[in-house]
This record gives C-alpha cells, structure tokens and sequence, in this order.
C-alpha cells in the first residue's frame, strides 16, 4: 500500500496529541501546578572525577555540556577524560533541527555522518576513518549491535543525549570500533512536572507530530536540607511522522512511543524501568547505488560518443509495486542505581530488544553491469533484491563504584561484569531465489576494572583494564548455491587504557592516553567452488588495535564551554571493508592506519551567543591487503571517507529590545575529497554546504526554521566503488512549533 495519506495522518495525528495534552493540562492547573523556567537537575555527591551524580545524563545547559558517563562509566567531567569525547544535547538537536541521531553529529569532530546521503532507516557514523554504524553504537552504555540487517534503529526524538567517545572504547564497553563508538542516552524521567506537544513539516512534505509528558508524585516528606525526591516520576515519549520523502515514490508512515518510570524509595536509590515500540511501514527512496560515471561525472562512453549527463537526484529506480520496508521493533530494560553505603555506589542495568524487519527493492548497478555506457547499452541493470530478517539482542552490565583515599590518592574505583547477546535469523533473496539462509548467534562476556586517581594537586590518572570472551555459532541452510557448512569459534583478550592528565586551575587539561581493541565480528569468508557455490565458511577474525592520543581540553571559568585539541594514531587490523559488488561481497583488508588531529568547541559564549566548531585532518591508509579481485592494496585510502572535514555553526539570541526572543543562526559544514575505489583511481569532490536556522520564542511558545544545504548543492556523499556512489541530501526545509508549560 503507497501512504500518499501519511502526511495527514501525521497532522491529524499531532492534533489528537495537542488535545489529550490540553486536557492533561487542564487537569493540572485545577490542581494548582505552575509552569517552571528552568531545569534544574541535582546529583547525589560529589566526587573525584569532577562530576556529580547523574550529571553525566542529565540535560545539557545550551550547547555546552559538562559531564559524561560515556567515557568512564562513571559520572566524570569532560574535560577529565583521558580521550576525546563530544556530547550533543537536546537543545542543540532541536536548535539545528536535526530529526535523525546521524543529523545531530554534523557538527562534531572526526564524525563523517550520512555518508549515503538521505537514509531514513539507518543512522550512519564512520569516526576517525572507521565504520561505526555496525559495532560502535550504543544506547545507555550497552551496545545494539548491528550485522546486515539486523539492527535496532533509534529515533532521535526519545534521546537526551548523543555522544561521541573517539577512538579505543574496548577496555570499558568489550566490543566496539576502533575508531570511536556513538552512545545515544535516552530521556529519562526529570524531577519537575512539564508537558510539551511538537508539530513539524518539511519541503518533501513529511510532517509529524510529537509528545512529551513528564510527572512527578512528591514525596511530601521534609529533612534538614528541604524536601526528598519524589518516590515515582514518570515520562512518556511518542512521535508520529508520515508523508512523501526527498526521492520520486519515497512515502511512508512511521510511529514510536517510550515510556519510562522512576522508584525512589531513599535518597541513594533510583530504579527506573522503560519501554519503547516502532513500527515503520514507507517505500524507499534513491539516490544510492549510482555509477560513478552517472552521478559523479558525466554519464560517457569511453570513446566520447554517448553523454547521458547526470542521474536525477530525485531519481528512484525502485519498483513502487514490488517495494517495501516494514519494521516492527520493541525494547525494555531497566537501570539500577543504589548507594550501599558513603562509599559504595552498585549499578545494574539490563535490556532486551527485538526486531522484525521485512524489505524489498531494487536498484541498479552499473550500465549493463558495466562502469560506463556504451552503444545499445544506455540503461542501468536493476537488481531486484528482498530479506526477511529477526534480531534479537540481550544485554546486561552489573558494577560498584568505590570512591575513597589512600595516603595522598583520591579513587573512584570501578570494577563490574557485562554480558552481551545477539541473535540474527535472515533470508535474503535476490530474482525470486533465495542465496543466504542464516541464523547465527554471537555471546560476548566481559570483566573489567578502571581506576580514576588524583593527586598531587591537579594530576589525574586513568587505568582501565578488561578481559573478554566471545562464542560465535553459525547456523546456515541448504540452498541452491549453498550447501549450508556452518561456522563457530571461541576467542578471548584482553584490553587495556591507560591515561594520564593535569588539572590547572583555569580549566585547562593537557593529557596523553593509550588504549587497545578487541572486537569479535559476525561477519563470515565465504568458501567457493568454481560453479560459484558456497561450500565452506570460516568465520571473520575479531578486530584489534591500538591507538595513542594526545590533547589539551580546556573548560573556560569565566563563561561556559569546552575546547579540545587532540593529535591520534591508531591503527586496526583485520579491518572488514565496504561492499564492493552486487552481492555485497566484504573481505577483511588485514591492516589500516589512521592519524590526524583534531579540533572542537562547544561554548554558550555569552548569554545572546552560542556557538560550535570542529575540525578533523587524517591521513587514513591501508599498510596491508588486497582486493576483493587479489590486487594488492598497500599504501592505498580506503574508500568512501574524506581525510578532511570542517564544521563551525554560530547562533545570537535577542534578549532584549522589540526583537526579544528571536534567535538566528548559521553554519557551514565541509566535506574533504575522497577516493571512490579501492585501487584509488578516481576520486569524488569536495563539497561546502551552508545551513541557517531562525526561532522565536514567546512565553511557553516556540516557532524555528532550518534550512540544510541552504543553495541545494548537489554533491555526492562517497563512493565504495565505481558502481556504488550516493547523492548528498538536497536542501531541506525544515518548519517546527511547539508548546510547552
């Protein structure tokens, strides 16, 4: 069924909404509740590591954060954290009208987002040349692991929080990539009562309309320091969004609601239990799958006598009838927090998911499987491709945090085991027959220990250590061009961090650190016949690696902000590289090196201005490997990911004066050159895109406009070969309003 109706559905939608809220906050002024102007959110202690509790989740002030648990586990300010680390809060998103977690790290060092252009069903992230997309991104600090289809998408609006930990992560999180992991932090329950109903549409047009409802039950009990915590706060988040997408045929319509409750019987203990579902039914759009000679350079014959010019941005060469993308996807979870005594903190968290995906859609490769046209062959080969896939993921990380003195040493000590489940049960098919026929488990158990020390005045040490084991059990079925051999290992390794800092007292933190990597992989070689049957398999080695990283991070005292500065080298082996055929044949290419700087600023410069900026140079090469056709490809640049890329975005808020409440902003964003194949043999352009926001707020109204790609550049986002290159998104007109009491 085509949704040419999602657009309404979504604004009758978001009118509903507006109505059970009105009703709810009818309901609440005849209890006597009054709108708060701020949010205030207040830990339990403090500690060493700078931070309080929960600071480390808590909404970000602006767009400059403080505090993180992501880089330690623990609640540790940012600028104590021995690697570089962004945070993107929630006003930030809202402020540049990002609508997908990949969208809300544009502007974030080392982080080349939306590398196939406009995907509404994958978040995307490559950091520091590496893809993250599969096995580094995490929600609440345990991983949705991610192989082939089987992934979990999140939507933007439930999170709180998107963080960026940069380079090695395996001494705290087991499994992660090399080059950084993303971890989203969910909307939790607050400790003030608040309401807000959020309509938005865009220029495709696809329109929502969204929720988010906060309550507190008040203890009612006082103590010498004023009124406890409430025992129950609860919030619940939904969002429904439908209508036509940037592509020809591109429509759909997609839903999601989280729910989210909070116990706190005692000052020193917080359970908080949740859950969310998704259900997503739309037609893809294009845009994707292009030849290099038909996006971007002309479309030519290799004697010059045929120029087709450029594919269509907007061109989708899908069949409307045959396509489809049906997701259907539930998590619950909970986390634990409790105080057992003045000194010992023990968390423990857990959380299943589910998903069922069901897709089909074609697309084209190559000119009659060709790089370039050629006479009587001017037309793209499509490929008509379709899966059924099932992904089940179990997670669970139980710890204590200690923080005391010995001698002239202040600790924070962790130490904790985590335990990681996943499940994947595919059919994929292509022409009406089926090729793979899959159902392989991956069980990951990890110890570990870190110990955060300060000393002598403003030193601060960081000593991680971890070891893992991995099970892998793959199960494949018979089929015509598979016999069904099966696979299995058991690996373990250990892992290490260790960082070293020192605190001046003008905010500034020059520190060094080394961390290594081991990440066990799903991913399979594929022994084959000379028929082209699969009579074998062996399983992908686990990725390791090193990296050694030096910065400076500086947190100004005399206004709010955080400027880093960091130089890396890391290098993984047993790295998978990209798709490079019509099967989405992958090999592990053995050995690449990444190196650069970096450079990032995140500052709520005066009360009127805010501003952020980031800018990452790497030379990124392959120091052993060969090709998927056995050529050798030492000291070639893997493709896809550009060796620069720059960021800066500028925001002034009227506070005063006829024009009080209205805000403006700005930002350009630059994507270096890239190389399209591996050999490298032609490479894809540079590009510059301008976007602009513009917002009004008026009591508990707020009305904002955003505009990406302001002068519609049309560019392509990255090749993985001659015949895969996708188109940069178009510009986007983005119209939100929102009420809030």
């Amino acid at each position: 069924m085509i949704y040419k109706s999602g657009l309404n559905a979504a604004l009758l939608a978001g009118v509903a909404l507006a109505v059970i809220v009105q009703a709810d906050r009818a309901a609440a002024q005849q209890a006597g509740v009054t709108q708060l102007e701020a949010i205030e959110v207040e830990g339990r202690g403090s500690s060493s590591t700078g931070a309080s509790a929960g600071d480390g989740v808590a909404p970000v002030q602006g767009w400059a954060p403080v505090a993180t648990t992501t880089g330690a586990k623990t609640d540790t300010a940012l600028k104590l954290v021995p690697q570089s680390i962004g945070v993107v809060g929630r006003q930030q998103m809202d402020d540049l009208g990002a609508q997908k977690a990949d969208e809300a790290v544009r502007y974030s060092a080392g982080v080349f987002a939306q590398p196939f252009g406009e995907d509404s069903d994958t978040n995307w992230f490559y950091i520091r040349g590496f893809d993250a997309t599969q096995t580094g991104v995490y929600r609440d600090g345990m991983q949705l692991y991610n192989y082939a289809f089987g992934n979990f998408y999140q939507d933007s609006y439930l999170l709180e929080r998107v963080e960026v930990l940069r380079g090695a992560s395996s001494s705290l999180y087991g499994g992660g990539n090399v080059g950084g992991i993303i971890n989203y932090v969910s909307k939790r329950p607050l400790d003030h009562d608040f309401s807000q109903i959020e309509v938005g549409i865009d220029n495709y047009p696809t329109g929502y309309g969204a929720f988010d409802i906060n309550r507190v039950v008040p203890n009612g009990v006082e103590s010498k320091l004023g009124a406890l915590p409430p025992v129950w706060k609860y919030r619940v988040t939904g969002k429904l969004e439908g209508g036509d997408g940037y592509a020809k045929h591109e429509d759909g319509i997609r839903g999601v609601i989280q729910g989210a409750a909070t116990y706190s019987p005692d000052a020193g203990t917080d359970f908080t239990f949740y859950a969310n579902y998704q259900h997503v039914d739309q037609k893809h759009g294009g845009g994707d799958f292009l030849p290099y000679y038909g996006s971007v350079k002309n479309a030519t014959s290799v004697d010059g006598t045929i120029n087709l010019g450029r594919i269509g941005r907007r061109s989708n060469f899908s069949d409307p009838d045959f396509d489809r993308y049906d997701r259907r996807q539930a998590m619950v979870g909970y986390d634990l927090r409790h105080d057992v005594n003045d000194t010992w903190t023990f968390n423990s968290k857990a959380r299943f998911a589910y998903a069922d995906l069901k897709e089909a859609l074609v697309y084209p490769f190559g000119w009659g499987f060709a790089d370039r046209p050629s006479a009587g062959n001017t037309t793209l080969s499509p490929i008509p491709f379709n899966h059924a896939t099932k992904a089940y993921s179990f997670t669970a990380d139980n710890s204590v945090v200690g923080k005391f003195q010995t001698g002239g040493l202040d600790h924070t000590l962790l130490f904790g085991i985590d335990y990681k489940f996943y499940r994947i049960d595919e059919v994929q098919s292509s022409f009406g027959s089926p090729y793979l026929d899959e159902k392989t488990t991956l069980n990951q158990a990890g110890v570990y220990i870190q110990d955060q020390i300060r000393f002598g005045g403003g030193w601060i040490a960081t000593l991680n250590g971890r070891y893992d084991r991995a099970w892998l059990d793959g199960d494949y079925d018979p089929l015509p061009f598979d016999t069904g051999a099966d696979v299995s290992y058991n690996k373990g390794r250990f892992s290490g961090r260790a960082g070293l800092g020192y605190e001046f007292a003008n905010g500034l933190v020059p520190y060094v650190s080394v961390a290594s990597v081991f990440n066990p992989l799903v991913q399979t070689n594929n022994i084959q016949n000379a028929r082209g049957v699969t009579i074998g398999r062996e399983p992908f080695k686990p990725e390791t690696g090193i990296q050694y990283e030096a910065g400076v991070k500086y947190a100004p005292t005399w206004f709010n902000g955080l400027f880093t500065a960091a130089v890396f080298d890391l290098k993984k082996e047993n790295v998978v590289s990209g798709v490079t055929s019509a099967t989405s044949v992958q090999t592990q290419l053995g050995e690449v090196r990444s190196r650069g700087v970096e450079f990032e600023a995140q500052a709520n410069l005066t009360e009127n201005w805010k501003f952020i900026g980031a800018f990452t140079a790497y030379e990124l090469k392959i120091l052993k490997g060969v090709s998927t056709t056995g050529q050798d490809l030492k000291g070639e640049q893997p493709f896809l990911v550009p060796e620069i890329i720059g960021s800066a975005f500028l925001d002034y808020t009227f506070t005063a004066g006829a024009l009080k409440g209205v805000s403006l902003g700005g930002g350009v964003r630059y994507l270096g050159k890239s190389e399209a194949t591996e050999p490298n043999t032609v490479k894809v352009p540079d590009a510059t895109l301008f976007d602009v926001a513009a917002r009004y707020e008026w009591d508990a109204y707020k009305v904002s406009l955003n505009v990406t790609n302001l002068f519609d550049k049309r560019y392509v986002s990255g090749c993985q070969g001659i015949t895969v290159c996708s188109y940069g998104e178009g510009r986007r007109a983005l119209l939100k309003a929102s009420y809030t009491w």
